[in-house]
């Protein structure tokens, strides 16, 4: 009765999982849209089947009785349905050429297992296509997990007719259209449709209810009412099956099929935000459930469409839509354990900063990195239920604290600086060592961000605090502060001193402050003319990161290093930035990346290689601005470069690799500068294949030898639901609608 919006790769994939299994279950959340997708598809299978399509709503069926005749009322069989049985059933399909799509199977799913797999053992030419919450979990099904539409995070573009890109949108739109004549989308109302369709996830069917609220209501009320959804999106069609009739019932219906042990789980992994991995999984159900048992239960939640795993990272990740997640903490709620549970989610998120923090100088800083990078918003999570309590705000700042390199490594600079501002506000205390380290850290991001005015504010006041204090570790901090903010002002010879200063007051085992001391006394040495003391303060650094195997200072020293040789000793600055490349990359650290392209830029342009230069310059600006770092102190030097490339190159070339640059993320701008062809080793490792992980890249690469989702499955060792969740993946990252895309793409870039 309404129209298909969207999914034409979802359709296309079935339809040629349908063409190559007899068994295929499209799976997902409760009102993703799955029976829409099978009607779509069994419409469009009609004249494949020479005997026919049957759709058969099986919501209603509670018994194996029921479910054979439901099946036999639906083929029109001559039988007492009262009586019917699947020998019926299959007497009359045995011969025919027929597509059986069984709709809403999630509550039998025994029986209808059962049910199918004797039927197709004993109809050969029998296809069935089923849609359920949960896979029927027999051999030969072939699984296509459907997900609510992508949303776009805040951005709507628009085709050459004005028409929404985004399925979410163009279906709130032209259900909006149903209830309101004459709604269109405009430049006033389309960044509120778009928060809506993104709150509730891009799932249709809450869309759908979203905009039957349109009625009565203007789209900025809807997104209003949206923070208690599950009273107010409760207005579908009474023609709809009970369980579709609002979303509480949908959820409702979904937790009501759990196990006991997976609603608990449920109900306890739903306050990690973001997502999470096996480990803290542990830690939240520890008292309820062993490790085995827990990895069960955790897989029986995927299975049912109500946890996603992704993979990241070489690991699996799980996460519940933001829908699944508020309804699982309403239920934590009403179960009386919800504080208990937050209080052990803070826990886990501070035992996790503050050991990074403690190991940060190390071989294994990569990998913390990228762990807080993904934990990003339980981490937020926990900070904030700390700062809301004047009691809790303590472990807040220590947390904002051990979290100060994380923000400068990833260049976070701005989150960095109100987090640290907010944890310093909340404190009950005038003053502390904790205040003064958050002060001082709140000044040099300050000072990364070129705010000197703040930086210098800053520093003044941890000066102040610090005054009553006797611990040598206050001290060293204040110092190395004054002296960023020193050589922020051009202020070289007292930059120096202080960066003295805070090496001859620094313990051995404190290799943080001696790495940055070192760095910092460098960097004045420069500026005063003395090129042999700076050079010997970066090659005291590069020892102490390269027996420690750290990559972020590495990366810097040797940055400096060569900015220091690149005239007089080229070759060997292009290997030392080669290698700084690869560091920052390996971190993901665009501050580290932007100074080491700025520098392969200089030495390409006096090479005479103009356009690798330009784009170099372009991708170092593109990351500089993404991370607020302005880079002062090199803006006569980049203009200088600027105007030298201009001549050689002229305007519209210059601006043309520039904008080339601009459009580089920070892996493909790595692999530009270091020559890496597409397909190779590193540039699969840095994602720059179409920011496919190196995982996708060789599935992708199986796509091309023509395994199906099971032998991909087999090959590498992985569930079949993995596999298909990695096509999946491909097919979105590179906007592709089928496999034979996949394949020509796998050819093209030599990952076959």
């Amino acid at each position: 009765m309404t129209s298909f919006v969207g999914r034409r790769g979802e359709v296309g994939e079935a339809r040629r999982l349908l063409g190559s299994f007899r068994l295929v279950t499209v799976t997902g959340v409760g009102g993703v849209g799955k029976t829409r997708l099978a009607a779509r598809i069994a419409a469009d299978a009609r004249r494949a089947f020479t005997d026919g399509v049957w759709f058969i709503e099986l919501g209603g069926c509670y018994s194996g009785q029921r479910l054979a005749a439901a099946v036999a009322g639906a083929l029109g069989l001559d039988v007492d349905l009262s009586d019917a049985s699947f020998e019926d059933i299959v007497d009359f399909l045995c011969t025919r050429q027929v597509l059986l799509v069984l709709d809403g199977c999630e509550h039998r799913v025994g029986e209808v297992a059962v049910a199918t797999a004797r039927l197709l053992r004993r109809c050969p030419d029998l296809r069935i296509l089923v849609t359920s919450r949960e896979l029927l979990g027999i051999g030969g099904e072939a699984t296509f997990a459907l997900l609510p539409f992508p949303v776009s995070n805040g951005q709507v573009s628009r085709s050459q007719k004005g028409v929404p890109d985004h399925d979410a949108v163009k279906l709130f739109t032209e259900r909006a259209c149903a209830v309101v004549p004459g709604f269109t989308l405009t430049a006033s109302n389309k960044a509120v449709v778009t928060k809506i369709c993104e709150r509730l996830d891009g799932l249709p069917l809450a869309i759908e209810f979203a905009a039957a609220r349109l009625r009565v209501m203007s789209a900025e009320q809807v997104l209003q009412n949206l923070s208690s959804r599950y009273r107010f999106l409760n207005i579908g069609s009474r023609e709809e099956p009970p369980r579709q009739r609002s979303l509480q019932a949908c959820i409702d219906w979904s937790y009501e099929l759990c196990t006991p042990r997976e609603r608990m789980a449920w109900r306890s992994l739903s306050v990690f935000a973001g997502g999470f991995e096996l480990d803290a999984a542990e830690v939240m159900c520890d008292a309820d459930l062993a490790a085995d048992e827990l990895l069960d239960v955790v897989t029986g939640l995927v299975n049912k469409s109500i946890l996603l795993a992704e993979e990241s990272d070489g690991l699996m990740r799980y996460r519940f839509i933001e829908t699944l997640r508020e309804y699982g903490l309403d239920r934590l709620r009403e179960s009386g354990e919800y504080m208990m549970l937050k209080r052990r989610h803070r826990d886990w998120c501070a035992r996790l900063a503050l050991t990074a923090d403690t190991d940060w100088i190390s071989s294994r800083q990569a990998e913390w990195i990228h762990r807080l990078d993904r934990e990003r918003p339980n981490l937020r999570e926990a900070m904030t239920y700390c700062l809301s309590d004047p009691s809790e705000s303590p472990l807040g700042l220590q947390m904002a604290n051990s979290m100060s390199r994380f923000w400068t490594s990833r260049g976070l600079l701005r989150e960095g600086r109100r987090w640290l501002s907010r944890a310093r506000s909340c404190q009950l205390e005038r003053s502390s060592t904790a205040i003064i380290t958050a002060l001082c850290a709140e000044a040099i991001l300050a000072g990364m961000e070129g705010d000197t005015t703040s930086s210098a504010a800053l520093v003044e006041r941890a000066c102040r605090d610090a005054v009553g204090f006797s611990d040598p570790a206050v001290d060293q901090v204040v110092t190395h502060a004054e002296g960023e903010l020193a050589l922020l002002n051009g202020n070289a010879l007292l930059a120096a001193a202080c960066f003295e200063r805070a090496l001859d007051a620094t313990p051995t085992g404190n290799l943080d402050i001696r790495l940055r001391a070192l760095l910092g006394l460098g960097h004045a040495s420069r500026l005063r003319g003395d090129t042999a003391r700076a050079i010997a303060c970066y090659e005291e650094a590069l020892a102490v990161t390269e027996a420690f195997g750290e990559s972020v200072y590495r990366a810097h020293v040797l940055t400096a290093l060569a900015s220091e040789v690149w005239h007089d000793q080229p070759r060997r600055a292009e290997q030392m930035l080669n290698r700084g490349l690869r560091l920052s990359r390996r971190v993901g650290s665009p501050i580290a990346a932007a100074g080491c392209l700025e520098r392969s830029a200089w030495i390409a342009s006096a090479q005479r290689r103009t356009q690798h230069a330009a784009v170099l310059l372009g991708a170092a600006e593109r990351l500089r601005q993404s991370a607020g770092h302005p880079a002062r102190d090199l803006r006569n030097v980049h203009a200088d470069h600027r105007k030298q490339l201009r001549c050689e190159l002229g305007d519209r070339s210059l601006t043309a690799a520039v904008r080339r640059g601009h459009g580089l993320a920070l892996s493909d701008a790595v692999a530009y500068a270091l020559g890496e062809k597409a397909g190779s080793d590193e540039s699969a490792k840095s994602g720059s294949n179409g920011d496919l992980t190196a995982r996708e890249q060789q599935v992708a690469g199986l796509v091309a030898h023509g395994m199906t989702n099971r032998e991909i499955a087999e090959k590498l060792v992985i569930s079949p639901r993995t596999a298909q969740g990695h096509v999946e993946h491909i097919l979105a990252k590179l906007r592709f609608t089928s496999r034979a895309q996949i394949a020509a793409w796998a050819i093209e870039q030599n990952t076959v």
